[in-house]
């Protein structure tokens, strides 16, 4: 295994995680999950990836950004497996590839504004893709994917910290990595997510659509460390339809990623840290969590 097919290998196609109302904007994908490198899509073979991502949440934001009177505070521990397999085969001149996440939660939250606090834990919303494309050029990549989450989780209106959603969310992927040095030793990345929700059965309420951008610059060292800023931008574009709001609910923030390859093991392990510096609430929440994530990722090459 060379150099060069050690970090290609590395570059995981970025994708998801679990869907809890402490952790998305409005939809089922977790900003944060994926950072640097994360929109270049592997060689053939089948990946196992395991998510691990503590969420503290230290207070509330309503549609102008101010903090929720009260104490409000929070915790989403979460887990998530998620498989990938690229066939080998290639379409429109991309290699072509298949994905499934299965995501486990535990969601606290103590909530003044409620009276009270609300918890749950479980299996969250499945996701299945079925489309992964990644082009692969002398010093770029780019990848396009697309999948659905199901509703496959228990979900209950009357808890804000439920692990479901009540609906489902189709999500399409959009990204690129440009390499600035022949080496490839420096990276600057965008991955973005565009998801569109069905009806919620329970509260005859649709989410709106909403748009999310992670974006990395990294620098992988001679040793083989990636260091980078990481960050992510997100942003509700439309009002839930059936919904008592008409805000829209967005998210920002700032943090550093490292990772590293063992490519005799077929191992990589990645660790970031965020810190959200904005929130607005709006949408079926009404009110937006800001806080700070820590994020590990562990990649087994099967």
């Amino acid at each position: 295994m060379t150099l060069q097919h050690s970090f290609r290998l590395a570059a995981l196609l970025g994708t998801t995680l679990a869907a809890t109302p402490a952790l998305a904007v409005n939809g089922h994908y977790v900003p944060g999950i994926e950072g640097l490198s994360a929109a270049a899509a592997p060689p053939a073979g089948l990946y196992y990836r395991a998510y691990l991502m503590r969420y503290d949440i230290d207070s509330f934001r309503d549609a102008k950004g101010d903090a929720a009177p009260g104490s409000n505070s929070g915790s989403v521990n979460a887990l998530a497996h998620r498989f990938i397999w690229m066939t080998g085969k290639t379409f429109l001149g991309a290699d072509y590839g298949v994905e499934t996440i299965i995501p486990m939660l535990d969601v606290e939250l103590d909530l003044d504004v409620a009276g009270r606090s609300f918890d749950d834990y479980g299996v969250g919303d499945v996701f299945v893709g079925p489309v992964i494309l990644g082009w692969h050029g002398e010093r770029w990549d780019a990848t396009f994917a697309a999948g659905h989450w199901f509703d496959t989780a228990d979900f209950d209106a009357d808890n804000p910290a439920s692990v479901g959603k009540g609906y489902g969310t189709t999500m399409l992927t959009l990204g690129g990595m440009w390499h600035l040095d022949a080496e490839k030793t420096w990276n600057v990345s965008a991955l973005s997510r565009y998801e569109v929700k069905t009806e919620q059965d329970e509260t005859n309420i649709t989410p709106g659509d909403s748009w999310l951008v992670e974006w990395g610059i990294g620098h992988r060292l001679e040793n083989g460390l990636e260091l980078g800023l990481v960050g992510y931008d997100a942003w509700q574009l439309e009002a839930d339809e059936g919904a008592a709001t008409t805000a829209k609910a967005e998210r920002h923030a700032i943090g550093v990623e490292a990772g590293y390859l063992w490519p005799s093991a077929g191992v990589m392990l990645k660790g970031a840290a965020y810190h959200e510096y904005d929130a607005e609430g709006g949408g079926l929440k009404g009110l937006e969590s800001e806080g700070d994530a820590i994020r590990l990722q562990l990649t087994k090459f099967l």
